[in-house]
């Protein structure tokens, strides 16, 4: 997914539950959004999910194939 496209998918989803990204790899991340980098030099712009275990995941924007909000559902 290109970045614009998927910070523009992800902002209003900013620090709300039940969200679901779903990466190239197939790997599925559930969780709360809670920080999203766009413009930090040197390093890709990526978003954290955390999960309900408390464990925070990074997913650069440029893997993320689909996002899910399941408060929409």
């Amino acid at each position: 997914m290109e970045v614009t496209k998927a910070l523009s998918a992800l902002q209003p989803l900013y620090m709300k539950d039940n969200v679901e990204i779903v990466t190239e790899d197939g790997t599925r991340v559930r969780g709360v959004v809670r920080s999203m980098k766009t413009t930090q030099a040197l390093t890709r712009p990526s978003v954290k999910i955390e999960r309900p275990d408390g464990e925070i995941v990074k997913i650069p924007f440029d893997t993320i194939t689909e996002i899910i909000d399941y408060n929409q559902l």
